[in-house]
């Protein structure tokens, strides 16, 4: 399941990770960051090369569907129809 949270940049351009995100990250350890039309991806610069190849794919797909929700392009259903939707991913 993918977990999702809400941080805020600071004026020199920092941000921080909340707690929870950061569980499984050491001091000092080095980031990607990838930027695709609006979004950022985050990931450790030990594992960027692993699963490259799925990330542009996660970014693409994410991009996509922000253009769709833009224009409108969506379908409501409530949190279990959602829920049995995106297992199907």
């Amino acid at each position: 399941m993918v977990d999702i949270a809400i941080t805020k940049i600071s004026s020199k351009g920092q941000i921080v990770i909340p707690a929870d995100m950061r569980q499984d990250l050491k001091e000092g350890e080095k980031l990607v960051i990838i930027k695709n039309g609006q979004q950022l991806i985050l990931k450790k610069a030990s594992e960027f090369d692993k699963n490259l190849e799925e990330d542009l794919e996660f970014a693409r797909r994410t991009e996509e569907a922000w253009q769709r929700l833009e224009k409108g392009e969506f379908i409501e259903m409530d949190f279990d129809e959602a829920i049995e939707e995106m297992k199907k991913w």
